[in-house]
């Protein structure tokens, strides 16, 4: 069967920004495994850290069960992501025991640090699964398969300076799109959480919202996710797009600055 893997900073950002697209893998056949690295104890203005991060770890749980995945625990605390040896060995371990073909991450440039920093870990521990001289922690063989790395859409489809993000290609989640929502209504903390910091009325309003935006981007889609795929050197042949391969017939393919109306 194969495999896909999500890695993400926080929990709910796979919700946002992945699960339509592991949906539709799913539904063909696709292995899921999801993982977010922080674990989500600073996500709370009424929360002790330790109860946001023992409520947020149960949440993570309930949706990644909702999806039908394998859940892997956070690795650390909200905004204490960093770029170490030590967490590239341990995002390392997860990476060779899923064994996947695809690996969906963020976007390399975001509006913070937490979800650049996720994505760089999950490049390069998709980069070093095949290196037996980077023992993970915990150790797990290496395997030899080549592993494709996809960059999901940035907060608002800009870098945090405002200039616009087109995707590579986009997904259509539009008969999965209850699913997605339904899987981030288990994030039920994050109801307080988003309205108090960031003013939105209904965090799942605002994943539906998120995703007709990116479908409207699309000029075809009622819902999409948008998709980006990274350069091929040293992880997968220069041709391999098992994404697009696999869900050839629910994507289009993204348009240039110049080619918008």
């Amino acid at each position: 069967m194969p495999s896909v893997l999500a890695i993400a900073a926080h929990p709910d950002d796979i919700e946002f920004l992945f699960a339509g697209t592991l949906l539709q893998l799913a539904r063909r056949g696709w292995e899921l495994h999801y993982m977010n690295l922080c674990d989500g104890s600073r996500g709370s203005t009424i929360l002790s850290q330790q109860d946001c991060a023992a409520t947020r770890l149960e949440e993570a749980k309930a949706s990644c069960r909702h999806l039908g995945a394998t859940f892997y625990p956070p690795i650390y605390a909200d905004m204490e992501a960093c770029y170490s040896t030590e967490n590239l060995k341990k995002v390392t371990s997860v990476v060779r025991q899923a064994k996947p073909s695809i690996v969906l991450t963020h976007s390399p440039v975001d509006y913070m640090e937490d979800h650049e920093i996720a994505c760089k870990l999950a490049v390069s521990a998709a980069f070093s699964h095949y290196m037996p001289n980077l023992v993970s922690e915990p150790p797990v063989e290496v395997f030899a398969e080549p592993v494709t790395v996809y960059h999901a859409q940035p907060i608002g489809n800009t870098t945090p300076l405002g200039d616009p993000v087109l995707p590579h290609f986009y997904v259509d989640e539009t008969d999965v799109i209850n699913e997605k929502v339904e899987a981030l209504a288990c994030h039920a903390s994050q109801k307080q959480w988003l309205d108090e910091s960031q003013g939105q009325d209904s965090y799942l309003e605002t994943l539906k919202e998120m995703s007709r935006q990116v479908g409207r981007m699309s000029q075809k889609f009622e819902y999409a996710e948008g998709w980006r795929k990274h350069q091929h050197w040293g992880f997968c042949g220069p041709d391999d797009d098992p994404l697009r391969d696999a869900l050839s017939e629910i994507i289009i393919e993204g348009k240039t600055p110049e080619q918008l109306p």
